[in-house]
């Protein structure tokens, strides 16, 4: 008789608690400057994005690993992270597709097509992951490739992430320490050069020293996700009883929602917050452990890190431990790509842990 395939059930409540959470505070988040559109927005989101979650759950993850899916995958993620350059600039970045009002970001699926490929051709080269023309210029040459479009955008932020999933996938292939030194002291300078030579990203590690410089300029934005956070105490505001979404917090259910969810939740709801991430990170690395084959654990990897580390970046900068990003709390922040992404994502990891064949 077959195995009965269930999936990881604590993963999978993990995800469904933040989503719910999502709703909760972008509406709360977003109530005072415009009270249903964000809301309905957001709800048209979760509902598309559950539904994926949810038939991707069902999809053999095995099927991700032919080359017509992969070679597909890349080739419309390349071209369409070539034609958002054409696109017109909104607030002097061209990210998006603008399609029925809404805002597409093909940044996003390059971080899912990124780790698809890694993951399949890691698991035929690992063997020889320091070969460096047999599998890391493959990689280096797709991932490069895509780094340098989406720079041009200009998108620091996602350009690191892809660079970080990319490095967690190859040191966990078994990537030599002297090659991973090597990459690192190539990395950084190159990351100072591209802060050091545009003004507003100077400004951003300037800003992170010295908020209170220009605490009405290019500091006011942290400065008053600080007074968020303080003013939150233990126990928070309340739900809805916010101060500082009230036209002092900038766009504060996108990118600063920790904010808001800390004044209003308090400590104890921005803790519980972050135990969900930490929960998804340990429940992805045990996946990847359990995984059947090599291709099911870097993919959960990749998975696991796309999500867990652009949590803590965004927290992070919430909490003035890390220049400002631009980067959304994924799973809760408002907006279309990056939760469709996310929710994808963690659609396949949850397909791999139906496959688990022992504890790890």
């Amino acid at each position: 008789m077959a195995r009965k395939l269930k999936s990881d059930r604590i993963l999978f409540l993990t995800t469904l608690l933040l989503v719910c959470l999502s709703v909760v505070m972008v509406y709360s988040a977003s109530a005072v400057r415009n009270p249903y559109d964000y809301l309905m927005k957001q709800l048209m989101w979760v509902a598309l994005g559950l539904a994926i979650l949810s038939v991707v759950m069902g999809i053999d993850y095995r099927n991700y690993r032919e080359p017509a899916f992969i070679w597909s995958f890349l080739g419309v993620v390349t071209v369409a992270l070539v034609a958002v350059l054409f696109m017109h600039p909104v607030n002097s970045a061209s990210r998006w597709f603008a399609i029925g009002g809404l805002g597409i970001q093909p940044s996003e699926p390059a971080k899912l097509a990124a780790i698809v490929y890694i993951a399949a051709l890691l698991e035929r080269r690992m063997h020889r992951v320091n070969d460096v023309h047999h599998a890391l210029m493959p990689i280096a040459l797709v991932v490069a490739g895509w780094i340098g479009l989406i720079l041009l955008e200009p998108d620091l932020g996602t350009s690191l992430a892809i660079a970080l999933i990319t490095g967690v996938m190859v040191f966990a292939a078994g990537l030599s320490y002297s090659y991973l030194t090597i990459m690192a002291l190539t990395a950084l300078p190159a990351v100072a050069l591209l802060i050091m030579f545009w003004d507003y990203r100077l400004q951003r590690v300037l800003t992170f020293l010295h908020p209170w410089d220009d605490p009405l300029g290019a500091g006011y934005q942290i400065i008053q996700s600080f007074i968020a956070v303080h003013t939150g105490g233990i126990a928070g505001r309340g739900l809805m009883n916010g101060i500082q979404k009230l036209f002092y917090l900038p766009e504060p259910q996108t990118d600063f929602i920790y904010a808001v969810i800390a004044e209003e939740l308090g400590l104890i709801g921005a803790t519980l917050v972050l135990i969900c991430f930490c929960v998804i990170a340990w429940r992805g690395v045990r996946i990847a452990l359990r995984a059947p084959d090599k291709f099911g654990a870097f993919l959960a990897l990749g998975l696991t890190t796309m999500v867990v580390v652009q949590a803590f970046v965004n927290m992070s900068v919430v909490l003035g431990l890390m220049p400002t990003k631009g980067i959304p709390l994924p799973l809760v922040s408002f907006g279309g790509s990056s939760l469709l992404i996310n929710l994808l994502g963690m659609g396949v990891l949850l397909n791999v842990s139906q496959h688990a064949t022992s504890e790890a």
